[in-house]
């Protein structure tokens, strides 16, 4: 099959989706342990507090221990993944939402998007890259 746009219900897409939940629980939960394997140790990777990251061992520590922690339900938006790829490559572009924790312990709404590049390695998918931002302001 050649690499394109998939349709939703096709089965990357659900792959990407059974990855994008895997993922969702292990933020969740703040538990880097469970997140680990589902990351290439050569990821490439940008988010909402990196920059530019290098491995595995840097995105947990320079992004995920910065803001994990700091935020609560984060959701993709699994009915509105959009993928592209074959059975090789896969990319999975998602919106998602979360909650914020200022000091004083208030909540504040955090949506983003995310764009995760995975590659079959060992028969299973891991992200060779992903871009976490957040949404541009309304207005």
């Amino acid at each position: 099959m050649p690499a394109g746009v998939l349709p939703d219900g096709h089965p990357l897409t659900e792959a990407a989706r059974i990855w994008l939940a895997a993922l969702q629980r292990c933020v969740r939960a703040v538990d880097y342990a469970a997140a680990r394997p589902l990351f290439a140790p050569d990821v490439q990777a940008f988010g909402t507090h990196a920059a530019v990251v290098s491995g595995r061992d840097g995105l947990e520590r320079e992004q995920w221990q910065q803001i994990w922690p700091a935020i609560r339900e984060f959701t993709f938006r699994l009915a509105e993944v959009r993928c592209v790829g074959d059975e090789a490559v896969l990319g999975a572009i998602v919106p998602w939402d979360s909650l914020g924790v200022r000091p004083d312990g208030t909540a504040f709404p955090r949506p983003g998007r995310a764009t995760i590049i995975l590659v079959r390695r060992e028969d299973r998918w891991v992200a060779v890259h992903s871009h976490f931002s957040l949404a541009p302001a309304a207005g």
